[in-house]
């Protein structure tokens, strides 16, 4: 009884808006994760020591085995404990795309030849991440050049890369072009905790010098216990990025974008990073606690050189950061898996972002609606409801893309139901919204609500697809239904099932072709549970503890309904899923936001860094709760979060049960006209936007780009984390984020031009500059030497524009120059994949204008959306390149010429009609 009260009360204070929020006594710090604890205290021991002191870690020389072309090396490491030596293979990988895989496991789990206490059905291995995060087999080098040296080995490979093995103590360091960028294990702090008896006289030959036994194999933590029936796993090693005074990456954390220290001195965190997927209830800004997603990849810059590291872990991880005047150390500890790291360098950041996006896959390209504007709340209440607010948008002028139900729709919280009072037709109220071209996005969770007479319980149940806990029966736990069940997503069995549900026969939401899905909860939360989730000894498919596989749990599950999705649609339309856990590959299923945000200033300011660092780690389609998830914004801070969505790659506005209507439309003038205005302002560059999620699909760049992407040797804008680049379009924003501010100060990080949006006004001189900013103006400026292409129509939705014609925007250099780019294909389809889309490249120079079509020109690549044209073409520059009243247009051996208007800084050529199908020019 006392239980069920306690659940109770937990559930209520989830409804009600708290006033501290996090409650950050609900989650393990390192201490209280004793896995932490120790390695922690082995890497401070190793420090004291000094350089008396020698590393129990060595690389027999005489194991090194490589094939021919030496892409691939293996060998065996070796852990001296007292006596004893622990067998740790090694495999050295060099990888076509140009990164190095260095990856440790430990034989004696390989073999199987340990006791898992109390559990046969426990796999004795240590956990590899690659089904499920990587995009598929890795393709390996064939140019990587093998040499021995006095201690140990090198090889040259990408012909200006070199990666040296000392092999004791064991270390390897990476060079490019002669310079030490990257050294793992440098500092001696790598501890790979071997199996070990739990009792016996040789327990204690195992506990190595500097080893504490603490949480060895259980451990409490708020009354519950976690028993370790494979006993100690945890790895840990430092990664040095040498001559990188900046960092960057391992989402989800809202925190600085430039990461900071964690160790001692005023202004660093006194706790590490934590990787560990949690629904952290109204999580603290600027703060290393874990959050929803985890990606445990680190970027670095400095000047002239980028580097990156991915320690491909699926396990609770923790990450201290430390620098010195040149230098930045990275202490990575893992609760269970394998060490298992991969190396990235090159002279670019998107060079970096290429070579991991190699590993884990590209970033889906979303269809054209999933980055328009899209309204939600918990909950809208009925289909009156959803109705009557698509109405109101279309009467205020403002457009929109997709309407949201969370869980209320359901009949009693039962997923794959409608509460038939409130939705009487589902079906007709989404025929009703493909009017306009509307989507419908409800809620669908991985808890399923333990209910008599509700099929997908009882079947999940019956086949034994569900999580089990630590004595292999049904896991119980407590989410939004009351007593929930958790389906195991690691099982492939239960596709088929899930396809079912989702059937457009029968399934989930009929037949209608407007219907996508938000997959929440899945970090997996469980209200009762360990800081608010899973026992970490539950029991997945395959025999794996839930330690060894939680935070890639979110991922499996999206994994789950993509594939469900797609065989809904035959394929024919590229699903949109929006999921609030993830981990390194779910860019390859969808989009994530930031979670319970406040509505506070802090959290919209928070919100940008937290964007930044998803695009740099290879997930691109971020967002935040526009306005904020919990609370009642004023008019000013929706406006200027409204404003500040406007860059956001995915653009959603969210509120709280108990929070006040705040649909963009509501408030009194000036704010609804404001908001109104920042709307269509996203609609308008739907094409640049969509452009640069094609980059991102292609080759993994960010969507928008932190200011090092393009002045990477300014190091002035290393720690910049309020601007950004929209992709490659060479529009530079600096949302308003202060309460109040009539102006911002924004930097200008070289000597280009560079335009305001709205006025051409030009700013030149690297350097702040003063950019007022009443709540009508959002800081925006174009970069000299850049195009980018809008769509100045107005529509109810994003699909409703495919047809319409574009304005094409350049924006001259000093020297009258400009370059840009534009994608286009249907929006919908896969048929891209089959060469039905546009890439068209744009030049100017002179007093010419030209465009060429790097896919042909060919009508049938733009069958699907056929022949759009241009209407408008604006050029500004300080010096214009003509002051003729008419401009010359050819393509495809016509000739025929349009007006030119002139105004101050700019032109325009109206009405010129060029295609995105064809090759043309202009002269002016």
């Amino acid at each position: 009884m006392l239980r069920v009260l306690a659940i109770s009360l937990f559930l209520l204070a989830l409804l009600v808006e708290p006033i501290l929020g996090v409650k950050s006594n609900l989650f393990k710090n390192c201490d209280q994760n004793k896995f932490c604890k120790r390695n922690r205290h082995y890497a401070d021991r190793v420090v004291e020591a000094g350089k008396g002191w020698t590393s129990p870690y060595e690389l027999d020389m005489s194991s090194i085995e490589q094939k021919s072309d030496s892409s691939v090396i293996n060998g065996r490491i070796v852990k001296h404990v007292n006596d004893l030596e622990i067998d740790l293979p090694v495999t050295f990988s060099f990888l076509e795309t140009g990164g190095v895989r260095v990856s440790v496991d430990e034989q004696q789990r390989i073999d199987g030849k340990i006791d898992v206490y109390g559990h046969d059905s426990i796999t004795p291995n240590r956990y590899n991440i690659s089904q499920f995060a990587f995009a598929g087999p890795l393709k390996l080098s064939n140019d990587a050049v093998f040499t021995k040296t006095d201690n140990g080995f090198k090889v040259v490979y990408e012909n200006v890369n070199e990666m040296v093995v000392k092999a004791s103590p064991f270390s390897v360091d990476f060079y490019r072009s002669g310079k030490k960028q990257v050294s793992l294990n440098g500092k001696g702090w790598l501890n790979y905790e071997h199996w070990r008896p739990i009792e016996g006289d040789d327990v204690k030959k195992h506990v190595g010098e500097f080893e504490i036994e603490d949480g060895f194999w259980e451990e409490e933590f708020d009354s519950f216990k976690d028993k370790k029936t494979k006993g100690p796993e945890a790895v840990a090693m430092d990664v040095t990025f040498e001559g990188y005074k900046h960092v960057y990456g391992i989402p989800e954390h809202a925190d600085k974008f430039s990461l900071r220290e964690t160790r001692g001195g005023e202004g660093n965190h006194q706790e590490p990073y934590r990787l560990y997927n949690v629904d952290i209830f109204e999580y603290e800004t600027n703060s290393p606690m874990p959050m929803y997603g985890s990606i445990p990849f680190m970027q670095a810059q400095t000047k002239g050189a980028s580097a990156g590291v991915f320690w491909a872990n699926a396990a609770d991880t923790y990450i201290d950061i430390t620098k010195d005047k040149k230098s930045t150390t990275s202490h990575w500890i893992s609760e269970a898996g394998l060490l298992d790291v991969f190396v990235f360098l090159s002279d670019t950041p998107e060079e970096i972002n290429r070579q991991y996006g190699a590993i884990v896959g590209y970033t889906l390209l979303p269809q054209s609606f999933a980055i328009g504007y899209h309204q939600c709340r918990w909950n809208y209440n009925s289909e009156e409801d959803v109705l009557d607010i698509t109405e109101k948008f279309d009467q205020s002028g403002t457009p929109y893309d997709v309407i949201w139900l969370d869980v209320e729709y359901t009949e009693e919280k039962k997923y794959f139901t409608w509460n038939k009072a409130l939705f009487p037709d589902p079906v007709r109220m989404m025929n009703k919204l493909d009017q306009s071209k509307r989507k419908l996005v409800p809620i669908i969770d991985p808890h399923i609500k333990n209910a008599d007479n509700y099929k997908v319980v009882s079947t999940f149940k019956d086949k034994g697809w569900t999580t089990k806990n630590n004595k292999g029966e049904t896991f119980f736990g407590h989410c939004w239904p009351g007593e929930s069940i958790w389906l195991d997503p690691f099982n492939p069995a239960a596709q088929n099932y899930w396809d079912e549900l989702f059937s457009k026969a029968g399934g989930f939401g009929g037949g209608a072709e407007n219907l996508h899905i938000w997959n929440d909860m899945n970090e997996p939360s469980v209200f009762d549970g360990p800081e608010t989730s899973m026992p970490k000894d539950n029991i997945h498919y395959g025999g794996w503890e839930h330690r060894d596989i939680h935070n890639i749990h979110g991922l499996t599950f999206v994994n789950y309904t993509m594939k469900s999705l797609n065989k809904r649609y035959g394929n024919k339309q590229r699903p949109f899923i929006l999921t609030r856990s993830f981990f390194a590959g779910s860019q390859r299923t969808g989009a994530m936001w930031t979670g319970d945000a406040m509505s506070k200033w802090e959290y919209l300011k928070i919100s940008i860094p937290q964007i930044l660092t998803q695009g740099v780690s290879g997930m691109p389609f971020a967002g935040s709760d526009v306005g904020g998830f919990f609370g009642d914004p004023s008019p000013e801070l929706l406006t200027r979060w409204t404003q500040a969505g406007v860059f956001y790659p995915f653009y959603r506005a969210h509120a709280h049960i108990d929070s006040k209507r705040r649909e963009p439309y509501m408030h009194e003038p000036p704010y609804n006209v404001t908001n109104r205005d920042a709307i269509q302002l996203r609609y308008r560059l739907l094409p640049t936007f969509y452009t640069a999620f094609h980059d991102a699909s292609t080759k993994g760049s960010p969507v928008l780009k932190p200011l090092y992407y393009i002045t990477p040797d300014n190091e002035r804008v290393y720690d910049i984390d309020d601007e950004f680049f929209v992709g490659d379009s060479g529009i530079l924003a600096m949302p308003v984020t202060d309460e109040g501010a009539k102006a911002v100060d924004i930097y200008v990080p070289d000597d280009k031009p560079y335009y305001d949006y709205d006025t051409y006004k030009v700013y030149k001189g690297e350097g702040t500059h003063v950019i007022y900013t009443p709540l009508e103006k959002i800081p925006m400026l174009m970069r000299g030497g850049h195009i980018h292409v809008r769509r100045d129509r107005h529509r109810r939705s994003a699909e409703l524009m495919k047809h319409d014609p574009l304005t094409l925007v350049i924006a001259l250099d000093s020297d009258g120059a400009a370059r840009g780019k534009l994608y286009n294909d249907d929006g919908i389809s896969y048929e891209f994949q089959n060469g039905d889309y546009v890439v068209q490249e744009f030049s100017v120079k002179g007093n010419k204008i030209q465009a060429k079509n790097s896919n042909g020109n060919d009508k049938a690549h733009t069958k699907s959306f056929g022949n759009v044209k241009f209407e408008r073409v604006i050029i500004v520059g300080e010096k214009l390149p003509t002051k003729s009243t008419s401009a010359t247009i050819h393509q495809a051996g016509k000739t025929w010429s349009a007006q030119i208007s002139p105004s101050q800084n700019s032109i325009t050529i109206r009405n010129p009609r060029m295609s995105i199908g064809q090759d043309w020019s202009i002269d002016l």
